[in-house]
């Protein structure tokens, strides 16, 4: 199915939007808070199984998503799957899961997965980041001929969490025999809690120049919008609504405002309230100008 966007004027930005009743649903729910983009989960994210998906669930979703014209679409897959686990059992099942959440992508017709790199659980960054490297190019062989990107998200850093430093993203892309196949996503929180200061214009721009440099922005792909409620370098992942944590207005202003990323979708995981989701949607649409 041809990827679309909405015809509507405006910043390309949208939200996590609740897939409750069918992930079709969501198309509608985004719309009416003024979504030009969003994020699903394809099944409950704090599950391993899922039921699988019929032939009418993927006909509704690509009919919703031509009829909205939202785009693109952006998945995350679920919070239980470790791709660093030490543990074989763990890691044997975090791989048919995520091997599950491409298929569920795949037939969707989403852009872009999302997932965190996961956690070496005391075994060290080095050993983590090549098993996560390693899970990645066996799930590509699985999934040979597959259009969706793999976009590893920036972390706080929390615990023994991997993917809280631009090298630790890099490393993991690189340590990939297919790097094509993945893209990056960079949640503004994370990177804040995880010590990088964007606090201000010039912070911001050195942050993503730094991005550049260490991991290249041609694989930015998506970004997701979150205020802090933890302070600066606190390794804690805690999302607040923008303009309201300790990393404020300016950045995400210099953000909406910077060309380069006007075609990168931007996607609010403020906490979860559709009404709070439409404001935070109007207030960042308004520091774009």
């Amino acid at each position: 199915m041809a990827k679309t966007q909405s015809t509507s004027s405006g910043p390309l930005t949208g939200a996590h939007m609740s897939a409750s009743g069918g992930a079709y649903k969501a198309f509608e729910r985004g719309l009416e808070i003024g979504c030009r983009t969003l994020q699903i989960f394809t099944k409950n994210a704090n599950q391993w199984a899922a039921k699988p998906l019929a032939d009418t669930d993927v006909e509704a979703f690509h009919k919703a998503r031509a009829a909205t014209g939202l785009g693109p679409v952006v998945a995350h897959d679920s919070y239980l799957i470790n791709l660093a686990s030490p543990d074989a059992s763990l890691h044997a099942k975090s791989m048919m899961a995520f091997e599950e959440e491409m298929r569920r992508a795949e037939l969707l017709g989403v852009d872009s997965l999302v997932f965190h790199p996961g956690a070496h659980v005391g075994k060290g960054e080095e050993e983590g980041i090549a098993r996560v490297a390693q899970s990645l190019n066996r799930l590509h062989e699985m999934t040979e001929g597959f259009h969706v990107r793999v976009c590893i998200e920036t972390t706080a850093g929390q615990g023994t969490t991997l993917g809280y430093t631009f090298e630790q993203i890099r490393d993991i892309i690189g340590g990939t025999d297919d790097a094509d196949r993945l893209g990056v996503c960079f949640d503004t929180c994370h990177v804040f809690a995880a010590g990088y200061d964007i606090r201000t214009a010039s912070g911001f721009k050195k942050v993503m120049k730094d991005f550049d440099t260490v991991v290249g922005l041609d694989k930015l792909l998506v970004f997701h919008l979150n205020d802090s409620k933890k302070e600066f370098g606190s390794r804690v992942d805690r999302h607040d609504h923008i303009g309201k944590g300790h990393i404020g207005d300016t950045p995400f202003q210099t953000l909406m405002k910077t060309k380069r990323f006007a075609q990168i979708p931007k996607i609010l995981e403020t906490p979860e309230n559709e009404t709070m989701h439409a404001v935070n949607l109007a207030h960042i649409n308004r520091l774009a100008g």
